[in-house]
């Protein structure tokens, strides 16, 4: 209604100054006489009786930050990484080893090497023959590297960051607020989690207050404080706008539409309690800047890695030796599980605390020590909580039936092996019949060598994959071990198992590819 009387033109009273004003000005002072509660006009039509007035909303104002900003904002540093960089001396007067550009401009045009370059004539007398006077050693040079945020974790000079932030630094320097500049030494840092500590050598710094991540809530304001492109003691603030969110393998981060850009990585992410709730570490970004998506690390996973790293250095993470991934809908009902949840087993390491506990590929794990699994990314971050050497219960669910079995925890170590996969003969058996061309399956049957060398006890091996096979994602190479639940050891197992489905219905096929086994879905012609 507003824009509409605006659009028809300014009051009777204000009509006179339209040759002077702007039409957009004159609408803003007809709104504001309209909106005015001391019009003369609604005083004149104002009934003199008080009658009671409609309960209103709650009209809550926005947050104000300046205290916050000056409770946290001394906590917070800029951190500066410097790396070692081999530089060539420069050319002056002819004298060091000149560019390759110059280099290459005298040859164009005078046709003869540079002077004191690879190749020319040296200009010293009875210089030996391929000397080069004049010529220095590379120098090293520190060079800045990037630009991080961080905030004071104790009094002594304890600082959290991010991980990358320090990566690959030969120096980091630490600027405090009140401007002095600390040399830092890096007390530990975890890529999987993206937490770092650093120390300097400084007492009675403000330390940070560390808040209950499990009290945040979804839409609750909150406030970063770094140095986005190196602009020191940036504040900008924001809401929560999810929890739990998986973006990582062991970390489930807090998403904000809080600014965030390069440098503002490692400082902190503070509720209006004035209390550090999270680290700010990445962005979702296709240019580069922010786009109104941030993640931050939770403090209080943030603070148990921190533990580790202050006193051992290093992160222990408990694994058990499984590949896993995710249960669609698709392969729980052809498995007979009741949901699309939990892990799928797709290969236990050879000698893994979960091949001795008798897990096997095609399980799917439901329950780590009683814990639900409803996502396969729930798995590690259970396992990499427990403690390396500890007795845990993994709930399974084979061939229709749950299954509890118990495993002792391995040790995740700091560089995984990476799976080699294993060559296969080339002395091929017979293919299969035309029995599989609606599959577009040639299969061929194993040899007990070739069993032992790819050390299953059965299958049958994949000469050739197309149509549907293809579309299943199997290739020449892979062996199938299962189909439809059943285990196959020969090219008439699998006809026969193949003969009693319902063409109608999509099945799965479990089949080994280098050291994993995986599932796929496939789908049989009517």
């Amino acid at each position: 209604m507003l824009f509409s009387k605006c659009v028809q033109g300014p009051s009777k009273a204000l009509r006179v100054f339209i040759g002077l004003m702007p039409l957009a000005i004159v609408c803003a002072l007809d709104f504001a006489q309209a909106a005015s509660p001391i019009s003369s006009s609604a005083q004149a039509q104002a009934p003199q009786s008080s009658a009671p007035a409609a309960s209103a909303p709650t009209v809550r104002t926005l947050p104000d930050f300046t205290d916050l900003v000056d409770l946290v904002g001394p906590s917070v540093v800029n951190i500066r990484t410097l790396e070692k960089v081999a530089t060539r001396p420069s050319t002056s007067n002819g004298q060091g080893e000149p560019d390759q550009e110059m280099q290459e401009l005298f040859r164009r045009f005078f046709g003869v090497p540079f002077p004191n370059a690879p190749g020319a004539t040296p200009n010293t007398p009875n210089a030996p023959k391929g000397s080069r006077p004049n010529q220095r050693a590379p120098e090293m040079e520190e060079q800045p590297k990037g630009v991080g945020s961080g905030f004071v974790l104790s009094a002594d000079g304890l600082i959290m960051t991010n991980a990358h932030v320090v990566e690959g630094a030969d120096e980091v320097i630490v600027t405090l607020t009140d401007k002095r500049e600390f040399k830092a030494k890096i007390i530990g840092a975890d890529k999987r989690t993206d937490v770092a500590l650093v120390k300097i050598n400084a007492t009675g710094l403000p330390a940070v207050r560390t808040g209950d991540v499990s009290k945040l809530r979804v839409g609750e304001w909150v406030m970063a404080i770094g140095s986005p492109f190196g602009l020191e003691n940036t504040v900008t603030a924001g809401i929560v706008s999810a929890k739990q969110r998986d973006t990582g393998d062991y970390l489930s981060f807090i998403q904000t539409d809080v600014a965030i850009n390069p440098g503002n990585s490692g400082g902190p992410l503070i509720n209006m309690r004035g209390e550090v709730v999270g680290i700010n570490s990445q962005i979702y970004s296709r240019s580069g800047g922010f786009m109104g998506i941030s993640f931050a690390i939770p403090i209080d996973e943030a603070l148990r890695v921190s533990d580790q790293l202050r006193s051992i250095g290093r992160v222990q993470r408990g694994k058990i030796g499984v590949q896993i991934g995710q249960v669609s809908k698709e392969l729980a009902e052809s498995l007979g599980w009741s949901k699309p949840q939990g892990a799928l087993v797709s290969a236990v390491e050879p000698g893994s605390p979960s091949e001795k506990a008798g897990i096997e590929p095609g399980d799917i794990i439901i329950k780590f020590d009683g814990k639900a699994i409803d996502k396969s990314v729930d798995l590690p971050r259970l396992v990499g909580g427990i403690k390396p050497g500890s007795k845990s219960v993994v709930t399974v669910f084979r061939r229709g039936q749950e299954k509890d079995l118990n495993v002792t925890v391995g040790e995740f170590e700091d560089e995984s092996k990476q799976a080699q996969e294993s060559s296969s003969s080339s002395n091929k058996n017979k293919p299969s019949s035309s029995a599989l061309s609606s599959l577009g399956l040639v299969l061929s049957d194993l040899s007990e060598a070739q069993k032992r060398e790819l050390k299953v006890k059965g299958g049958v091996r994949v000469e050739q994959a197309t149509e549907a096979a293809a579309k299943a994602g199997l290739k020449e190479g892979d062996v199938i071990l299962a189909l439809a639940n059943v285990e196959i050891s020969s090219i008439k197992e699998f006809e026969q198992t193949l003969a009693r489905l319902d063409k109608s219905k999509a099945t799965n096929i479990l089949f080994k590819r280098g050291e994993w086994a995986q599932y796929a879905i496939i789908r049989l012609s009517k």
